[in-house]
């Protein structure tokens, strides 16, 4: 019998099973995510979710997707003890990576803009990963060469999001939302909306629902700058020159394996000055601070929520607080960096007075 060796070491079992027990026992540790009911003074007949993601042990939706991609990774026998892990991020991926990596004591490498909140640097360091900081776009080219160079794994949240997560349930956000809403007014929601980084969790969701045979639709919530809704137009857009928003962590300049458009029921496009608004105005009505992709997620549920009202249409929605507005103290919620940026709130104002009612 001819005894044919793979081309590279293989992880030893012994030591990969450990690891996912390392990974089940966080899991176990750690409790679902709240699902936080907003009040619509203004509308009455129809409720808005959130749910909060940034309770996370690491403080963002990302922590399920960097769960389950290392899961996805030990399974496949691509991590080993002495591997170190690489990734290509904007921050909030980074920071659960991290605190993953160390937790199987491995090395890892976070490849970000330069642009990235002083925050998000320094909470990937706190979870002990070494920020890799370039000046571009272009950080998955720079991952996959450090890859190559340190003969590390390059973890690619855009090609793999998408796949590492079971659509179908275990646990995943999608049916976590659809449990969490079986005792509400409106127990199956008209819209779901989140915004896409990666489309991976559109992508969980959205399968999530056909396969449940629920009549909700899925709406994705894309910054100007973002090629995604310009795909989703017309799909033989791949690209644009520079995804410019500054909101971090959704948007991308080429379409990413992950994102799957025939999931998706409607994109709606949203400013970056709407998205701030709206995240300082969610921030003001549940008393603490959210991120910025949560308010592009917002900005999408309000045009969702007028709609609803012009047509006397009772229901519910459903969307995610991403992360906490702490990453963004130096950004996003201060005033003097907003005018730096030529970025002015007040044309929003009203429209979120009419759903939310006037200023806390």
């Amino acid at each position: 019998m001819n005894v044919i060796s793979p081309p590279r070491a293989v992880p030893d079992q012994a030591w990969v099973a450990e690891a996912i027990a390392r990974i089940e026992a966080d899991i176990n540790r750690s409790a679902d995510t709240h699902l936080i009911r907003i009040p619509l003074p203004r509308v009455p007949g129809i409720t808005l979710y959130l749910k909060d993601e940034s309770s996370h042990p690491t403080g963002s939706l990302k922590h399920r997707l960097a769960r389950s991609l290392f899961l996805y990774a030990l399974c496949n026998g691509w991590i080993g003890p002495d591997t170190t892990i690489i990734e290509s991020s904007s921050g909030s991926t980074a920071i659960s990576e991290a605190y993953f990596a160390r937790l199987l004591g491995l090395r890892f490498i976070a490849v970000m803009p330069r642009r990235t909140s002083a925050e998000k640097v320094a909470a990937i360091a706190f979870e002990g990963g070494e920020p890799h900081l370039i000046d571009g776009w272009n950080t998955s080219q720079e991952a996959r060469r450090l890859a190559e160079e340190l003969d590390g794994h390059y973890m690619d949240q855009f090609t793999f999001a998408e796949r590492a997560t079971d659509w179908r349930g275990n646990n995943n956000i999608a049916e976590s939302i659809f449990s969490q809403m079986a005792w509400e007014p409106y127990p199956i929601p008209d819209w779901v909306v989140c915004s896409a980084g990666t489309g991976g969790t559109a992508a969980t969701i959205g399968r999530f629902i056909r396969y449940r045979k629920f009549p909700t639709r899925l709406c994705v919530a894309d910054p100007e700058a973002s090629v995604f809704h310009r795909h989703y137009a017309d799909r033989s857009v791949m690209q644009v020159d520079a995804c410019k928003s500054v909101i971090e962590g959704i948007g991308r300049t080429v379409v990413e394996p992950s994102f799957i458009p025939s999931v998706v029921d409607r994109m709606a496009v949203i400013s970056d000055a709407a998205s701030i608004a709206a995240a300082r105005r969610i921030s003001a009505v549940i008393g603490r601070a959210c991120g910025g992709s949560t308010g592009t997620n917002i900005s999408a549920c309000v045009d969702l929520i007028e709609e609803m009202a012009a047509q006397g249409k009772g229901g519910s929605i459903v969307t995610l607080l991403c992360d906490s507005g702490a990453r963004y103290r130096s950004t996003l919620y201060d005033d003097a960096w907003l005018a730096e940026h030529g970025i002015d709130l007040s044309p929003h104002i009203a429209r979120l007075d009419a759903v939310f009612g006037p200023q806390p």
